[in-house]
């Protein structure tokens, strides 16, 4: 079976970190730049992953084809099974859910506005084997779909 990659895709406050624990805590390692500072370190810990086919999640905000592009050819390269995980989230829910954290984690309401005006919803044309929708249901759950119009 191959090992996944999984390059999470949403703008900050999204649920990101949250699907990643309640989803693949158990099974992967997460990759964070927020946790790591540096794209040097974090290049370090990702060819790592891909040397010992260790399965992953790239815990960013990667809203642009761009910053997918460092993850998913290096990862399909190694033979991991890539694939995309969007947490689809209006802005005003993303701020509310940013008010909540503890203050150190908070970021500035213009960032998640200019993060936002940035995001290109992940496609299969990428590169992904897979592109799953991921929306936060009212009991604080994670509903998992196919992107509409693909697969």
């Amino acid at each position: 079976m191959e090992p996944q990659a999984v390059i999470l895709v949403g703008i900050q406050a999204s649920g990101k970190s949250e699907f990643y624990r309640r989803r693949f805590f158990d099974t992967h390692v997460r990759i964070n730049l927020d946790m790591l500072k540096t794209r040097h370190r974090e290049g370090i810990i990702l060819r790592a992953c891909l040397e010992a086919k260790q399965p992953f999640v790239v815990d960013n905000t990667n809203v642009t084809r761009d910053d997918r592009r460092r993850y998913v050819p290096e990862a399909k390269k190694a033979g991991f099974r890539v694939l995309g995980y969007y947490l689809s989230s209006l802005v005003d829910a993303c701020r509310q859910r940013n008010a909540q954290r503890p203050e150190g984690r908070r970021v500035p309401d213009g960032a998640i506005h200019a993060t936002h005006a940035r995001l290109q919803v992940p496609t299969e044309e990428e590169g992904f084997d897979a592109v799953y929708y991921v929306s936060i249901a009212p009991d604080g759950a994670f509903v998992v779909e196919d992107v509409p119009g693909q697969g």
